[in-house]
């Protein structure tokens, strides 16, 4: 509940919205209330054919007439039980006499105040004839009811912008956190799962929200103006009509409790959901190759099964809460229907000794009160789902704050040190790396890298060469240890001022779903189609790119699957010309190239990798013979030799 507050808390920052929201549910609660209350007269007055003047000229001398008479008729009694004329059984009645009376003269009052106030009103404003008057009300009741839908249009809208407002809010975070986060945090919850936290997450957070600010001001508000109504007429009847009322709450705490589990299985299937498919999707080619297709459908299948039969149970508790709610309102009514009808019938003010009113009831009045009950159920059975929304809100709002909350392993100092460009010296000092606590992949290391010298590292599959790449680029920090760029820690420095000077070419090519000139531009935003067609030409692409009827304004496909393997890294290795950064990283960059395409593009490195610190992962000896020295990866040792010494070794 902490985290859907928060959220509460942040929209509550847009409070002039909200609180124009407010003021919208306001008139609509009052005109609700107000179409109910003005069935009044033309069921009390015109109908009679009698005009609401005289009908209040009347009333104000019937409640005069009956305050004088019942304080002459307690002032009697009073004396006389001064006098000690009454005793026993006759003085108790007595006494019970003065409280009744004491009770009608303080209704009668208000009703004495109430005429005198609305006398001057009714006189300059509605007319004296009585179907004038009906036809005034029924205006009324048609403008007031446009009216109230305008101002529930405005409310609703108002409040959806801001719900939408936070969704789109949290959106931002969930990215920029995704953005963020170093590698090893990020893969916890992975692709699907930040995917998951975009998308349905933030849409249940914006229904809690909608819920809160829409339907939990309106509904109750429209109850308040109707019940508010009820009690003026008999504030003892409303009581005794809400006695389901405990019954239904407890009720709908335990509803409560059954959709937010629910919801949360909603939530949990939802991740898996989407891991399913964007696993079997991005691993179509596997899944194909090794015949897997039925094996993926079938899971595929079950997860969806099971979201389903998640949903059925949503769906089942959310239709249990209007029948729930719409309890209370058919019992406020028929309560009100039994108790009324035989206090009507029977002209009594009293049930089982209960008093209910301070007079008898006429007809029309407790038509008037039936009235403002209907109009208080309707609102009491849309709260079953103003309940379900804010439960859904809860549950979305538990999954995507914690995750907001992660702080970043990757954090950004508080007084960033610089270092000139270019700078002089990579050093790895006593270096250590774990991924998970227990295996270390690197063991104190301790290497440099002058500027301007093109390293080669070399060593088994899973000793450490990648590992030693992404402490380089801090794509982590290390467990124990430093990485240095001219003697500032890596740590000490800005994320965005380190990765400036990195330009990144992997054995796994990364490209958008855009065309190829975007794809190349990635690598310096600011870039002109000259700069970006001279580093295509030096990463030998230019001559396959020309070939393509839309040329460089061709769309590669996701992940680059319109174009081979070695188009896509030489697309890649002109990112990375483009750049123009004094550090290169090349993770086996030269893979899956043919060897002529290998031998041009070592022509291009051996002219790109002047005045730059090369750092090259690779097994091929004719990239090794780029290198002037060769690190050496083994089970977390690194040592580093001249490249002269390690060939002739």
């Amino acid at each position: 509940m902490q985290y859907f507050l928060r959220a509460i808390r942040d929209a509550a920052r847009r409070w002039p919205l909200l609180a124009a929201a407010f003021l919208c549910s306001a008139g609509v609660a009052g005109l609700w209330g107000a179409n109910i209350a003005a069935l009044f007269p033309i069921i009390e007055v015109t109908l009679n054919g009698d005009s609401l003047q005289s009908w209040n000229d009347r009333r104000l001398t019937e409640a005069r007439a009956r305050v004088d008479a019942a304080r002459e008729e307690r002032s009697g009694l009073e004396r006389r039980l001064a006098a000690g004329e009454l005793t026993g059984d006759a003085a108790t009645a007595a006494r019970r006499r003065i409280d009744t009376l004491s009770l009608s003269t303080r209704g009668d009052e208000a009703v004495v105040y109430s005429s005198e106030k609305l006398a001057p009103w009714l006189a300059k404003f509605l007319p004296t004839d009585p179907f004038t008057t009906v036809l005034w009300v029924v205006t009324f009741v048609v403008v007031s009811t446009f009216v109230k839908h305008a101002f529930l249009l405005t409310s609703t809208l108002l409040v959806s912008w801001v719900a939408m407002n936070i969704s789109r809010d949290l959106r931002l975070q969930v990215f920029d956190k995704a953005l963020a986060l170093d590698r090893a945090q990020f893969m916890r919850s992975g692709s699907a799962g930040f995917m998951a936290q975009v998308t349905s997450t933030s849409d249940m957070l914006a229904s809690g929200i909608t819920s809160v600010f829409g339907g939990a001001v309106t509904e109750p508000l429209k109850i308040a103006a109707c019940l508010g109504g009820a009690f003026c007429i008999s504030w003892q009847l409303t009581l005794a009509c809400l006695t389901m009322a405990p019954l239904v709450g407890f009720m709908m705490v335990w509803l409560n409790r059954r959709v937010r589990g629910v919801s949360k299985g909603i939530l949990a299937r939802s991740l898996g959901f989407h891991h399913v498919l964007l696993e079997a999707l991005n691993n179509v080619l596997t899944v194909q190759a090794y015949t897997m297709e039925d094996f993926e459908r079938q899971r595929f299948r079950n997860c969806t099964r099971d979201m389903m039969k998640t949903g059925m149970w949503h769906t089942f508790y959310f239709a249990l809460a209007n029948p729930i709610t719409e309890i209370l309102g058919i019992g406020m009514v028929a309560t009100s229907i039994a108790i009324g009808a035989w206090l009507v019938i029977n002209q009594e003010t009293q049930i089982f000794g209960i008093t209910m009113t301070e007079r008898p009831m006429t007809v029309p009045g407790i038509m008037v009160f039936f009235g403002m009950l209907i109009g208080a159920s309707d609102p009491v059975r849309k709260l079953s789902g103003v309940f379900t929304g804010v439960n859904v809100g809860i549950v979305g709002a538990q999954s995507l704050y914690p995750l907001l909350d992660t702080p970043s392993k990757l954090r950004e100092p508080a007084h960033p040190r610089t270092v000139a460009a270019p700078h002089r010296e990579i050093r790895l000092d006593n270096v250590s790396f774990s991924y998970d606590g227990l295996d270390t992949v690197l063991k104190d290391v301790n290497v440099s890298i002058p500027f301007g010298e093109r390293v080669a590292i070399v060593g088994p599959n899973g000793g450490g060469k990648s590992t030693l790449v992404n402490l380089v680029c801090r794509f982590y920090d290390p467990t124990a240890g430093r990485v240095l760029l001219d003697g500032v820690p890596l740590t000490d420095m800005a994320l965005h001022d380190l990765r400036r000077r990195i330009a990144l070419v992997t054995q796994q090519t990364e490209l958008f779903n855009e065309s190829i000139l975007y794809n190349i531009r990635y690598g310096r935003w600011d870039a002109t189609e000259e700069e970006i067609m001279e580093a295509a030409r030096r990463a030998h692409a230019h001559e396959f790119i020309a070939d393509f009827p839309d040329g460089y304004r061709t769309m590669v496909g996701p992940s680059g699957f319109r174009l081979s393997g070695g188009q896509r890294q030489r697309i890649a290795l002109a990112r990375a010309f483009l750049r123009n950064a004094e550090i290169l990283v090349l993770d086996e960059a030269t893979s899956q190239i043919d060897v002529e395409s290998e031998r041009l593009i070592h022509e291009a490195l051996a002219r790109y990798v002047e005045n730059r610190t090369v750092i090259m992962i690779t097994h091929r000896a004719s990239t090794l013979a780029l290198a002037d020295a060769i690190i050496k990866v083994e089970h977390g040792v690194v040592t580093k030799r001249p490249a002269s010494q390690m060939q002739a070794a």
